[in-house]
């Protein structure tokens, strides 16, 4: 019994779900429950096992239902199985949105693109049901541009789609923001959950805009020399961006020091005295800046600029000023001078100008304002004068020389004198003057020549001085004057002395000459000139002595090479001279080793020069590429200033001895190999050994012998002196297979020896691993083989996992890819190409997985998947394995209603003679689904009944249905379930639902309509053998009216002829009276008029009724009221006997006459019987119910139109119009010749008659038929030969 199954979460209670089946041997009667802490959720049927849904159940809340089974037969312990139910999600929830409200601030400077606020809402369902997407629905205030405002993204993130303004825009939004989820299945129908939210987004207003100036532009006027601090004018700004309402600060661009501006009020104020003479154009313009206190978001300053022009009045307030410009070319609009300087030369004559000045003094103002004099002050003034001595607004001025003998330049110490020029406005009793500072050069003469300090100077200089070297140079002549006159140019006398001493022209340093050579012990003597520029000159007298030097250095005699033994110490002395005074330190010798290599392995004696080894030597210390060989670097010096040296090298050759034995360069060597491979180099090992001649580093290598190590080979070769490699390679004749091999790692031993020929062998080992690699050479194998069959249910969702594939591969290192080859799709077994190909997706790890939402069990119930596993790391042979089919059986989910075939029969019912479980009709259904989904259960859900006339009327239980099995198909038979009011005309019609077994179930439904066949065509038939003979021959009988009127016989009854006057001759002669309904298959009866037409139409069939005893053909008696009787019991009981007489005549009078035209209408129906083909086709489909068609005059047994517009003259009389109309109700045999009722006798004759001067057509029909020429009456047999007509086509039967 399978122990797990699906339960989706919008199981509707009471649903089934399952069916728990056990098997008892002994036939016992089994008990079903179930339990469990989750067995609330379900309704066991404890007979049956069908097990429903008690409880409802929720995915998010429980996934899985875990409860136990039992069965018990109430004799032995109950048997418990475990149940798994697996809870399916279904969209039931909708997305809700967490952590609302939403609300955010947004900057009016935000840039686009920017994500402003991100929105989340969950949903607790699974798969696409739970996947959310958010879509923004308005944007209040609602416009097109707002609505493009903004995007959301899949995310929830909303972002700013378009640029915000504080200012210019709308300062708030309201977002309405929807999220829907993926959509699921929800009570069977795909469904989308949404639910909505609201963003607000408020825009806050940010520092983007520059302050603005009120009032502009700005003008004002001030008195020139008004008091410090008087207010001119006020300027004012603003913050143009609203909320921020920035503070504003103000100041004025460029350096003003006339005006000022308050930083927070802009009150500009005089900071600074002003003068009208000052100003060109007599008025001043200020840049005055406004700016906030914080910069924008731009990180700028925001500010504004505006111009303020003030008009400075005029008042006389100017003094006479001096400016350094050459008149008229003067712009007294730059600032006045103070100070300026000129120059003149030494002792220069009386009223010689002072050069280089240029000077002008200017009083702007007016008139006699504007007239000034001029004079000089200060300690030096009494050597100058000025000119002039006037000057009216402006002139040039001018500096004299007045005393020449104090102008010194030697005797002034900053070779400068200054004199102080006063301007005075004589037109000003205050502040009236201005003062001007010269500074006068003196310019220095040649009026000195040059001195030196003493005139003899002895000099010394050291033997051997190179060229250029200094012997004096402290010995310099001075000259008072300046410039050129006191610039000196030194020189040796006499020229001859030029060639040992030069001096420095310039600096007077005594130089020794080049190509000079000094020895010791001459004195040189020279005399030293100075002259300076202009040609005056000096002399002083020179005695140079020449000093002894050590300038030879030490010689070592005589060449150091010493050989020894390796282990011994050696001893050598170094012998050196020197050509110095042995006196002098110039001759001592010390002896030092230079520092070096091998420096540290020796000592010397520093007086001797003894060199010994502080050890014994090892040449394996030595490098190798100095073969042996030690240089030690000896220094000899002596003890001179400066001290000379020379080197000397001792070279010691170090002979090698055997004393190292060899050594592997690692104690552990792990190789590997791959298998099957011969003759193969494994790997190398090295050891070397420290002696340096070949002779002592030779090394062999061999393998000890160990398990394995028969399959290894090794081979030694040189890599250097004393490094030594052994090749370890695979024996050409093995090839090592690793699926056989026991041993998947060889451990062998190395070694490694050297031997001196004849003396000891040093020996060095070392182990080596070799481990055998397996080769990816086998090929896959899908695992089993043949891979088991999958069944899924073709409601599985998209990408959900089916199966994962299995597969091996013998070789240790592989990695597996499996390939999807080629998909075929089956129904029922015939291929139905490949409308399957895309439903699933082979992963390359395995996975089978749903890639199509299309699976569909009736368009494909069986894929086959062929497919193989590739191993990518194969080396060797075929990576794929051999192909394979994978089977998957698509299993069927109730997804296809059950449908109605068509029918096109119709179905009629007679009440009188129907009897409980007769079948009255039959509908068919199939369902497109398999299984228990395909078996269907019919059942009737209403029944209404549709009078021909009245209001319909609803019955319940009168019809039943019962369900069979056809092959492919389901019948349901309509069957009669209790008796049915055989007085109501019109047609049932019924409702039939067709119920599949799915769970859960569909159905579908159809309307029937079931046509009632009323007593009103009931046929008597008379038949003149007995009983016996007439049921034995029923078969014989319904097969020939068959034969004549193609309808379905159905017989109500066969009974003995009773009459109301019984006649014993007629039951003697055991005369028997069938009744029978005549129904055709659209619903349409026969009355008995139409009958006895068809009958005498079919020659064959009426001589074979014949034959069976068919003697007359009428009406069944319908139980009329004998009006006569009710009227004599009424009349006697109200009047006397005189009146008796009278009343019965008129009764009989009346009943005469109601005979007659009862009998007139009964012949009507065969009236024109005698002009027309009975093969004549019926014409419109027919009307269910009645013998009418819904062509006007049409008749299906006379077969042709009739034209109701000619009128039968007949009495339409209200008395009559009581008394049935149908020419069937009475067929009496031999009836009396006063019954008001005489049934039409077939084979007697009647007595012609005319009407209205025609005769009447269904009596000469008739006459025709059934009399021959000389008038006789024959019985019922075949027709005359003779064609019949009339003339008169005005009868309609659908007025009988």
């Amino acid at each position: 019994m399978n122990t797990t199954f699906s339960l989706p979460e919008d199981t509707p209670l009471g649903a089934w779900l399952f069916q728990l089946v056990a098997v008892d041997a002994d036939g016992d009667q089994l008990m079903y429950d179930m339990k469990g802490a989750e067995a609330y959720y379900f309704s066991v049927n404890s007979i049956t096992g069908n097990v429903t849904l008690k409880q409802t159940v929720d995915y998010e809340k429980t996934k899985l239902i875990r409860v136990e089974a039992t069965v018990n037969d109430q004799k032995n312990a109950e048997v418990v199985t475990k149940l798994l139910i697996v809870v399916k999600d279904r969209n039931d929830n909708m997305p809700v949105f967490v952590n609302e409200p939403y609300m955010i601030d947004v900057l009016e400077n935000t840039t686009v693109g920017s994500a402003i606020y991100t929105v989340l809402a969950k949903d607790e369902d699974t798969g696409s049901a739970g996947q959310v997407s958010y879509t923004i629905e308005e944007v209040i205030p609602n416009n097109e541009t707002n609505y493009q405002l903004f995007f959301i993204l899949f995310n929830g993130t909303v972002v700013l789609n378009g640029s915000l303004s504080y200012n210019n825009k709308s300062t708030f939004y309201r977002i309405k923001i929807r999220a829907m989820d993926g959509g699921g299945l929800w009570n069977g129908v795909m469904v989308h959950q949404n639910n909505t939210a609201y963003l607000s987004v408020t825009v806050v207003d940010v520092a983007d805009l520059d302050p603005q100036f009120l009032g502009e532009p700005y003008v004002g006027s001030v008195p020139e020399n008004c008091p410090l601090g008087t207010s001119v004018l006020t300027v004012l700004a603003i913050d143009r961006d609203k909320e921020v309402n920035d503070v504003i600060f103000y100041n004025i661009i460029g350096a003003s020091n006339l005006f000022s501006i308050n930083s927070t009020t802009g009150i500009i104020a005089v900071s600074g005295n002003l003068d009208r003479e000052g100003v060109p154009g007599e008025e001043v313009q200020l840049q005055v800046v406004a700016r906030e206190k914080n910069l924008n978001i731009y990180q700028q300053v925001a500010q504004v600029i505006t111009t303020v022009t003030i008009q400075v009045t005029d008042l006389n307030d100017n003094i006479p000023q001096f400016y350094s410009c050459e008149y008229p070319a003067c712009n007294f609009t730059d600032s006045p001078v103070s100070n300026f300087s000129g120059q003149i030369e030494e002792h220069a004559s009386p009223r010689t100008p002072v050069t280089s000045l240029s000077i002008v003094a200017y009083d702007p103002d007016k008139g006699p304002n504007g007239t000034f004099r001029l004079s000089l002050r200060g300690p030096d003034a009494f050597a100058f004068s000025v000119t002039p001595q006037q000057i009216v607004n402006v002139g040039t001025v001018q500096v004299l020389v007045s005393n020449s003998s104090v102008l010194d330049y030697e005797k002034i110490p900053d070779h400068s004198v200054t004199v102080e020029i006063i301007a005075n406005d004589t037109g000003r009793t205050t502040n009236c003057c201005s003062f001007a500072t010269i500074t006068i050069r003196l310019l220095d003469i040649n009026d000195h020549r040059p001195e030196f300090n003493q005139s003899e100077y002895k000099l010394h200089v050291l033997e051997k001085s190179p060229p250029g070297t200094i012997v004096a140079s402290d010995i310099t002549a001075t000259d008072p004057d300046s410039g050129i006159y006191g610039e000196i140019t030194y020189s040796l006398l006499p020229e001859s002395i030029r060639s040992t001493f030069i001096v420095n022209a310039t600096s007077g340093e005594i130089l020794v000459a080049n190509g000079s050579e000094l020895d010791w012990g001459p004195v040189y003597y020279a005399t030293l000139l100075a002259v300076d520029g202009d040609g005056l000159s000096g002399s002083a007298q020179l005695e140079i002595s020449v000093v002894d030097i050590n300038n030879n250095p030490p010689i070592v005699t005589g060449s150091y090479n010493v050989f020894t033994q390796e282990g011994q110490n050696i001893s050598v002395r170094i012998q050196a001279t020197d050509k110095d005074d042995p006196a002098t330190n110039n001759s001592r010798l010390i002896f030092e080793i230079v520092p070096g290599s091998f420096s540290r392995n020796f000592t010397i004696d520093p007086n001797t020069g003894e060199l010994r080894s502080r050890g014994p030597l090892d040449r394996e210390a030595i490098p190798k590429e100095l073969a042996g060989n030690v240089v030690v670097t000896v220094l000899v010096h002596d003890l001179g200033i400066p001290q000379l040296n020379t080197t000397v090298n001792v070279t010691i050759t170090v002979e090698d001895k055997n004393d190292n034995a060899p050594r592997f360069n690692s104690s552990l060597y792990v190789f590997s190999i791959q298998e099957g491979l011969q003759g193969i180099s494994v790997g190398d090992v090295e050891a070397t050994d420290a002696d340096q001649t070949e002779i002592n580093y030779r090394i062999s290598f061999r393998i000890e012998s160990s398990a394995g190590s028969n399959n290894f080979l090794i081979l030694s070769r040189s890599l250097g002196a004393g490094w030594y490699q052994g090749n370890l390679r695979l024996d050409p004749d093995i090839a090592l297979d690793y699926d056989r091999l026991q041993q998947k790692i060889f451990n062998l031993t190395v070694q490694a020896e050297n031997s001196d020929f004849g003396g000891a062998v040093d020996v060095a080992t070392a182990l080596v691993q070799v481990q055998v690699i397996d080769v990816n050479d086998e090929p896959p194998a899908i695992v089993p083989s043949p891979p088991s069959d999958i069944r899924v249910l073709e409601n599985v969702t998209l990408h959900e996992w089916v199966a994962t594939l299995q597969a091996t591969d013998v070789d240790t290192n592989h990695s597996l890819v499996f390939q999807e080859l080629g998909v075929a799709c089956f129904h029922s077994s015939a291929n139905v190409g490949d409308a399957c190909r895309d439903w699933f997706r082979l992963e390359p790890n395995g996975s089978l997985v749903v890639n199509s939402w299309g699976i569909d069990y009736e368009t494909c119930d069986l894929v086959e998947l062929k497919l193989r596993v590739k191993d990518e790391f194969t080396e060797v042979g075929d990576p794929y394995s051999r192909n394979e089919t994978l089977r998957i059986i698509i299993g069927d989910v109730n997804d296809n209603p059950p449908w109605f075939l068509p029918d096109a029969n119709t179905f009629v019912v007679i009440p009188e003679i129907t009897v409980v479980d007769l079948q009255v009709a039959v509908v068919r259904a199939t369902d497109a689904d398999s299984g228990e989904n395909r078996v269907i259960i019919f059942a009737i859900s209403s029944v209404v009944f549709i009078p021909d006339n009245g209001p319909n009327q609803v019955f319940e239980n009168i019809f039943k249905v019962v369900t069979m099995a056809e092959k492919d198909l389901y019948v349901g038979s309509i069957q009669v379930a209790s008796n049915l009011d055989s007085s109501l005309k019109g047609q049932y019609q019924l409702k039939v639902e067709a119920e599949d077994g799915g769970t859960p179930s569909l159905s579908s439904s159809t309307f029937l309509d079931i046509f009632t066949v009323d007593k009103s065509y009931r046929v008597g038939l008379q038949f003149d053998t007995a009983l016996p003979e007439v049921q034995a021959n029923l078969n014989q009988i319904k097969v020939a009216l068959t034969m004549a009127t193609k309808s379905t016989i159905y017989v109500a009854s066969i009974k003995p002829l009773e009459n109301s006057s019984p006649s014993k001759s007629n039951r003697a002669n055991g005369k028997m009276l069938m009744e029978a309904y005549f129904v055709y298959s659209n619903g349409t009866a026969l009355k008995y008029e139409n009958v006895i037409t068809l009958i005498q139409s079919n020659t064959e069939a009426l001589t074979q009724l014949l034959s069976l005893g068919l003697s007359t053909i009428g009406p069944v008696d319908g139980g009329e009221p004998n009006t006569e009787k009710e009227l004599i019991g009424i009349i006697a009981g109200l009047a006397g006997a005189v009146l008796l007489i009278l009343i019965i005549m008129i009764v009989t009078l009346m009943s005469i006459r109601k005979s007659y035209v009862r009998k007139l209408k009964a012949l009507k129906a065969l009236k024109v019987a005698s002009d027309v083909s009975v093969s004549a086709p019926q014409q419109g489909p027919a009307i269910p119910g009645t013998n009418k068609y819904n062509t006007e005059g049409a008749n299906p047994i006379l077969g042709f139109s009739l034209d109701p517009s000619a009128p039968l003259d007949f009495e339409d009389t209200t008395s009559y119009d009581a008394v049935s109309l149908n020419s069937l109700d009475e067929n009496t045999v031999d009836a009396p010749a006063n019954s008001s009722d005489t049934p039409i006798k077939l084979g007697r004759a009647e007595t012609r008659w005319r009407e209205n001067g025609w005769e009447e057509p269904l009596k000469a029909a008739l006459v025709s038929r059934f009399h021959d020429l000389d008038g006789k009456p024959q019985q019922l047999g075949l027709p005359s030969q003779k064609n019949l007509s009339f003339d008169n086509p005005t009868l309609d039967t659908t007025d009988l």
